[in-house]
């Protein structure tokens, strides 16, 4: 568990941006949904039970500036991120609970290279460097500017298989239909301060800085948050049908700190400009950075939206979409030629200047604290916060 400080996972501009997540409430045993508001966490249960009604709420700024104004229960944040993480003590969650959790693959040109590459190399990182010299030579170093499903694409494709390098990643790389998957179960995402896993089968893999779409059942786009896309590349290079072996493990989705909501101050055109900063530092002063620039997807999120939802597809309690990176480490970490993979105690941040820092610590996947608590638990527990015997007797501040 990582110990932070408020200014440490703010937006620069907190003071004008609507900021929503969930909080675990030791008092009530259970996890509430929150707005932050000068640097306290307002309880919104009574408004809402889960983010994913509040964000399908038809009047949700209405809904959201009438909290501030009637004394609802509160934690100063401060105090929330000084404590610990039992079930005794507040913290903050996921900013998502019952949305389900997809994501893009392959939404950047340079991002369907490596990809290739991991192909190439049947997931063994020692060949991946020769791997990569032979696709850029082929397609004469860059595919900067090639947008997916255009005839030049499909040049560009046929250039590469006739080159030896087909894979199917070339198909949702630049074919006409983007790539979308599940990620992680619902409930299953931790949040800013929480430890992320690496499976112990694992021996090449990365973060993946992510911007964070979150989606309502009507396939609006309410607001985004900041996520890490843990990535095996060992294991999906070996195949891409191992994508779930490679993509869902316990601690392998990352989210938050909170969901910026859209208002005045930040809008869906503020989010298509967004710069992902990525910092991993690890022991013996190792240190790591990356960039994922969101404006050089290779589609617009209103493709990615609705290749997720549509006609074809519907969420009724909302999805929060990943939209892919731009960053993969290639520089060598220990031995030359062996690329980057995580070590354990690795600190990963993944910040922007407009949704905050998104902190995380590096553990096996088999030491983290077991995933316990489900559907089944959410439910019984909005069951029984809804008995009036069984709500919290007054508005309480805390801390």
């Amino acid at each position: 568990m990582t110990r932070l400080k408020p200014e440490a996972i703010l937006p620069q501009d907190a003071s004008a941006a609507l900021l929503v997540g969930r909080l675990w409430d030791p008092e009530t045993q259970g996890p509430r949904p929150v707005l932050f508001h000068e640097g306290v966490l307002f309880d919104l249960f009574d408004h809402a039970n889960t983010v994913s009604a509040l964000l399908n709420h038809n009047d949700l700024h209405g809904v959201l500036e009438g909290v501030r104004q009637e004394g609802a229960r509160s934690w100063n944040l401060e105090s929330v991120l000084n404590g610990g993480r039992g079930r005794d003590e507040p913290h903050l969650l996921s900013p998502v609970d019952l949305q389900a959790v997809k994501a893009c693959g392959v939404t950047f040109v340079d991002s369907m290279i490596e990809r290739v590459i991991e192909e190439r190399c049947a997931g063994d990182l020692t060949l991946a460097e020769q791997m990569r010299a032979q696709v850029l030579e082929s397609i004469g170093g860059s595919l900067a500017g090639v947008r997916p499903g255009s005839e030049e694409a499909a040049r560009v494709k046929e250039v590469l298989v006739r080159a030896g390098f087909w894979s199917q990643y070339l198909e949702v790389g630049i074919g006409p239909d983007p790539e979308v998957f599940t990620k992680a179960p619902v409930l299953s995402t931790v949040g800013c301060g929480e430890d992320i896993g690496i499976p112990s089968f694992s021996s090449w893999n990365n973060p993946e800085p992510e911007l964070v779409l979150v989606v309502d059942r009507e396939g609006r786009v309410r607001g985004c948050t900041l996520g890490n896309d843990v990535n095996l590349r060992d294991v999906e290079g070996r195949s891409a049908l191992l994508l779930g072996m490679a993509k869902d493990n316990n601690g392998s989705a990352a989210l938050g700190p909170f969901i910026r909501l859209f208002n005045d101050s930040y809008t869906l055109d503020d989010a298509r400009q967004e710069t992902i900063r990525l910092t991993v530092h690890g022991t013996g002063g190792y240190t790591l950075t990356g960039t994922n620039s969101v404006q050089r997807l290779s589609r617009p999120f209103e493709e990615l939206v609705g290749a997720a939802f549509g006609p074809h597809h519907q969420y009724p309690d909302g999805f929060a979409l990943f939209t892919g990176t731009l960053f993969a480490p290639n520089e060598d970490r220990n031995a030359p030629g062996m690329g980057f993979t995580h070590e354990t105690g690795d600190t990963v941040q993944i910040s922007s200047s407009r949704l905050g820092t998104l902190t995380n610590t590096v553990k096996p996947t088999e030491k983290l604290e077991p995933w316990s608590y489900g559907i089944g638990n959410l439910l019984e527990y909005v069951l029984k916060m809804n008995n009036p015997a069984a709500r919290p007797h007054q508005p309480a501040h805390h801390g």
